[in-house]
């Protein structure tokens, strides 16, 4: 038996949880959120934010992520480019921090997202638990995913010494972030109690 089979709901802010009538449209007491049973268009949201972050991943992987100019010679690097460029210099553990934080996660995020929706929308009831799990695991990794652009902005804001070296942010980080920033409105806009629903 749900929550929802005997007219409770929680809060999508707090968590509180509340009797609801039939007719749900309240608000939180706690945190004064208005409170629904699911949250509202949450499938048809979550698909906008994540077409949108696929469409972002492609430039945020093809074009330069930061452009390193050093005594007047100018080099751009994609994300693949700097993984190629620290294993070729021996610095395999970076390189492995790099394509797994910047490629491999962002990619395996965007599939997970997929992989629930499209179960949600089957209603599917095999393996809810082990969905709940792995949606939970993308909400927790989409919080941690900003530490790429943090590192350019730090590089962009400290190395600038004039003629001698700078550092300039590219096309490219500028998708990535965006990248960044849709999946993690796709993961907190998924109402994973749809998952039970079925």
């Amino acid at each position: 038996m749900r929550a929802r089979d005997v007219g409770l709901a929680s809060c999508h802010t707090c968590g509180l949880l509340l009797h609801l009538p039939s007719a749900a449209h309240t608000h939180c007491p706690r945190c004064g959120a208005d409170m629904h049973y699911r949250k509202p268009n949450s499938i048809s949201t979550t698909w906008a934010f994540l077409l949108a972050a696929i469409i972002a991943y492609l430039p945020a992987n093809l074009y330069p992520v930061m452009t390193v100019v050093s005594l007047g010679q100018s080099q751009s690097d994609t994300i693949m480019s700097g993984v190629i460029y620290l294993l070729v210099h021996g610095d395999w553990p970076l390189a492995l921090i790099v394509f797994v934080a910047s490629v491999l996660v962002p990619l395996l995020k965007m599939l997970s997202l997929v992989y629930l929706l499209i179960t949600v929308q089957r209603k599917s009831h095999l393996r809810s638990r082990q969905r709940t799990r792995l949606y939970r695991i993308v909400e927790l990794v989409g919080r941690w995913s900003m530490v790429d652009i943090f590192v350019v902005a730090l590089l962009v804001a400290l190395v600038n010494v004039g003629n001698v070296a700078t550092i300039e942010p590219g096309a490219g980080g500028i998708a990535f972030a965006a990248v960044v920033i849709l999946t993690m409105f796709a993961a907190t806009s998924f109402d994973p109690r749809l998952i039970w629903d079925n």
